[in-house]
């Protein structure tokens, strides 16, 4: 394979964490997907295929969350595993990449371990909870609690993509409610509650690197104006997609070009 993609296990604190990394280049890339069904395991290979554009100048990784995901876990304390992941592997100074949730833990690596973290993409995510996603989390916990795992992935496409690349992907919806049921229900409802506790709000001043915010007008997850808030707290770099929602990072095709020019500025 020719980006070079390795799956792997990383021991932090008596916990086996996978990971996945992939890449030709010198610097480091941390990517911190969102809410996931079903983990990062055997993802490898589509991955490095959807980020390619990154692979010649960086060396990817994927973190998963820990194992042990208990009541009460926060965005920050996943925020301290991917720091102690980054601590593990002598990694010094990264680019991050974090979507959604994993945008609400890009935020807290940040803010607690600026060292870390050299430039800061932070995609269809939030700073502080609004109407908008405290209803989703309540309804896509409620579906697991009540087993609707069909109900729950059709929802969740609803929540995220447009009706056009709805339309488009229809005949594979019955794949997906096959393969992409939640393993552990009761972790998946953890992680989907953790999504409350980001307030980063008020600590966002303590982001000293450069930051891009990527998000979409019309999202029906974090809300279309999460995004606007954190660009003027910060001051920084921003750009909104008019007619996408909370999958604008899969859905539009210039994304990841985006979000490269930032990283090489």
């Amino acid at each position: 394979m020719r980006f070079h993609v390795k799956e792997s296990k990383l021991k932090l604190n008596e916990r086996i964490i996978d990971y996945i990394f992939f890449g030709n280049g010198k610097k480091p890339l941390i990517m911190i997907q969102g809410l996931n069904i079903r983990g990062i395991k055997g993802s490898g290979v589509m991955l490095s295929l959807m980020y390619r554009m990154f692979t010649k100048d960086y060396t990817v990784y994927v973190f998963e969350r820990r194992p042990d995901v208990t009541d009460g876990i926060t965005v920050r304390d996943m925020a301290a595993d991917i720091a102690a992941a980054m601590d593990e592997l002598g990694i010094q100074s990264a680019a991050v990449l974090g979507v959604s949730q994993g945008g609400m833990i890009a935020q807290y690596l940040a803010i607690d371990r600026p060292d870390l973290v050299n430039k800061l993409v932070l995609a269809v995510t939030l700073s502080k909870n609004n109407d908008a996603v405290e209803a989703v989390i309540a309804n896509w916990i409620s579906l697991v609690r009540q087993g609707k795992m069909r109900a729950l992935l059709c929802d969740m496409a609803a929540k995220m993509y447009s009706e056009e690349y709805l339309t488009r992907y229809k005949p594979f919806m019955p794949l997906l409610t096959l393969f992409q049921k939640p393993k552990t229900p009761e972790r998946f409802i953890r992680l989907a509650e953790a999504c409350l506790t980001c307030n980063t709000y008020a600590e966002l001043e303590k982001i000293k690197c450069p930051v891009f915010v990527i998000g979409g007008k019309q999202d029906q997850v974090v809300g279309g104006k999460a995004s606007e808030e954190i660009a003027e707290k910060l001051n920084c770099e921003m750009y909104l997609y008019e007619n996408l929602g909370h999958g604008a990072y899969e859905e539009a095709r210039d994304f990841n070009k985006r979000v490269y020019n930032f990283l090489r500025q």
